[in-house]
């Protein structure tokens, strides 16, 4: 694997862990604002980390 392709892989890796973080902090603050929705909002945000996860694991297979 040549260097640019390691810096890649490491890109996409930061890329979405800050992806997923975003998700999870914005999820906490929309249940700290209305806790009777908590199911549908962890529904969502565990669809969209999927999503996340599920390019980045293709990014990643893309680049080795």
């Amino acid at each position: 694997m040549e260097i640019p392709a390691i810096v890649g892989a490491g890109l996409v890796v930061i890329g979405a862990g800050i992806g997923i973080g975003r998700i999870g902090g914005s999820a906490m603050d929309a249940i700290a604002r209305q806790p009777e929705a908590t199911g549908k909002i962890q529904t969502a945000m565990l669809i969209a980390a999927a999503l996340i996860e599920g390019i980045g694991f293709a990014a990643l297979f893309a680049v080795s």
